[in-house]
């Protein structure tokens, strides 16, 4: 646990009681701060009051009188579409809003770091797809590299749950816009920024709300190395506004298909080659083609990001190809989970919104896809560039018909559930065949999330017959 710094002594509300809040609320304590907890469902409430926390009621008169600060879960909106009340009270009472990723770090640093022989570093991936790959792609690299590390933040424990880190350690961590907008310290050593595509705007306001929310980690305390992936016109404006000319290698730009050969330093893929780039001249070059646990264009950028990331942290190019070899990619986000007759099976279903799919359905030439759920604005007009790889689509969840209308000339069978389009796409599936699930939409109407989507998927191939 990392014990919360700046507030003994004083009262510290926490409103939200997942994971971020209790976790939060133990590290308040921790740091010797009298934490003040709600949550809206009085099923949390007796989950934190079971764990020993007090609850108070933060939308009472008088709730904030002598409070410090408020912290607040990053799924409770504090400005778009409308701050939550008890937000919207302590902003007019002039109470400090902040999250768990303010308070670490505000906290994580210790005097002990200038003792020690290579003092610890952050490393924060953000991005609209990709991140949590890229997050855990580094933490793989820096472990096979015997590197001392730990993962947290939107993927795994959260940020405050960790150890305090030690001589040479690496903390790497995944960061969402929900995160990143409303964080008072942002101060890692290396940032990560790996691509932009709508999402989330509700919250944010709109494109430029959520693009400022995201950019948020590189301007607000200035990490001293930016990975900025340059595939989106809001990467090449990032990069061009935290560098101080091309020559810049503070700046690392990223791509997965452009050449970046006369910035100071780059990394880049083309024809599946990764090449790093520095001063003009190519250092490094692997061959990303047969890496199984990273198909794809999408996952090319992803290896871009990540090589780079622990580049940065003075890793050796040889010692990261040998571990892009050997990971083995995450679960529900272009995760191989059974092969028959030559036919492979591929789960994605963290593909939930147009642009991840996109991504998806380029990485492979011949595929039968399962799509679906509830869909987002616009449904998948946007992936008709990419339906030409699509032998069949095979429909089910709440947009079933919806996302028919959107197919064109393209085969399609509405099947409604997972079971039969699972085993109607096996069933017409051919050596060579992929059957892809990538959703193109959210997992509600049936799922309660992505995972348990996933899972079903998984299940399901794996209880085919051969």
């Amino acid at each position: 646990m990392i014990p919360v710094k700046g507030y003994k002594g004083q009262k510290v509300a926490v409103l939200g009681l997942g994971r971020s809040g209790l976790a939060a609320a133990a590290a308040l304590v921790a740091g010797g701060a009298e934490p003040l907890l709600w949550d809206d469902s009085p099923e949390a409430r007796a989950k934190a009051e079971a764990e020993g926390f007090a609850t108070s009621d933060l939308a009472r008169n008088g709730a904030f009188d002598g409070v410090a600060a408020l912290i607040t879960s990053p799924g409770i909106p504090h400005l778009y579409p409308a701050p939550h009340p008890i937000i919207a009270r302590a902003m007019a009472a002039g109470i400090p809003v902040d999250n768990d990723i303010g308070l670490f770090f505000q906290s994580a640093a210790s005097t002990e770091w200038a003792e020690m022989e290579t003092p610890p570093k952050v490393v924060a991936v953000t991005g609209s797809n990709g991140k949590s790959t890229t997050t855990a792609l580094i933490h793989h690299i820096l472990q096979v590299a015997g590197r001392p590390t730990q993962m947290a933040g939107n993927i795994g424990t959260g940020v405050l749950a960790i150890d305090p880190p030690q001589d040479g350690e690496v903390v790497v961590l995944e960061l969402s816009s929900y995160q990143t907008e409303l964080a008072r310290a942002l101060t890692p050593d290396v940032a990560v920024f790996t691509n932009l595509s709508p999402d989330h705007l509700d919250r944010h306001g709109g494109m430029g709300g959520y693009f400022a929310a995201k950019a948020r980690l590189f301007t607000q305390g200035g990490p001293d190395r930016a990975v900025i992936g340059v595939d989106e016109a809001e990467g090449w404006f990032l990069a061009g506004q935290l560098a101080q000319g091309p020559g810049d290698d503070r700046v690392i730009r990223i791509s997965s298909g452009q050449k970046l050969d006369s910035f100071g330093w780059s990394v880049f893929v083309r024809k599946g080659f990764l090449a790093e780039w520095r001063r003009g001249k190519q250092v490094a070059s692997i061959d990303l083609r047969e890496v199984k646990g990273l198909p794809g264009a999408h996952n090319h950028q992803n290896a871009c990001a990540a090589y780079a990331a622990c580049r940065s942290l003075g890793l050796a190019p040889r010692l990261i190809e040998g571990a892009l070899q050997s990971f083995a990619g995450l679960p529900h986000r272009s995760q191989l989970v059974g092969e028959r007759g030559g036919v492979r099976f591929v789960n994605d279903s963290k593909a939930t919104n147009v642009d991840s799919a996109a991504k998806a359905l380029q990485a492979f030439p011949k595929i039968r896809w399962i799509a679906g759920g509830m869909g987002k604005d616009g449904g998948i007009a946007g992936l008709k560039p990419f339906l030409p790889a699509v032998a069949k689509a095979y429909l089910i969840g709440h947009s079933a018909r919806d996302f028919a209308l959107q197919l064109g000339d393209t085969p399609h069978e509405i099947c409604e559930t997972m079971d039969r389009a699972v085993a109607s796409a096996a069933a017409e599936a051919e050596a060579g065949d992929v059957v892809l699930l990538a959703p193109a939409a959210a997992s509600f109407d049936q799922y309660p999330d992505f995972e348990k989507r996933g899972e079903d998927f998984t299940r399901l191939v794996q209880a085919l017959p051969g």
